[in-house]
């Protein structure tokens, strides 16, 4: 989502909140969701998520309070670098 953009998200879990970043004069409002996340032991739960023009931050929802901001943060992080390769480059 860009500019304040509202659209029924493809991805659809618990909504917590938004995430702004700005990267090169652009603004995303990135949706922050809590969902189930089956955790294998091989990848790291939560994150940022690109989907079909559809940005966001998905935090795994059994996770404490301490875990979901650690996830808000890895997400914004990828976020900004993806956004930054997409407009920067």
């Amino acid at each position: 989502m860009q500019n304040g953009a509202h659209e029924k998200p493809e991805v659809s879990g618990k909504l917590l909140g938004f995430v702004r970043v700005v990267v090169g004069g652009h603004v995303f409002d990135l949706t922050v969701q809590s969902m189930h996340i089956d955790k294998d032991g091989a990848n790291e739960v939560g994150g940022f998520f690109s989907k079909d023009g559809q940005l966001g931050i998905l935090v795994d929802d059994n996770a404490t309070p301490p875990e979901v901001k650690e996830q808000i943060e890895k997400g914004t992080a990828e976020a900004v670098r993806h956004l930054s390769q997409k407009f920067l480059n």
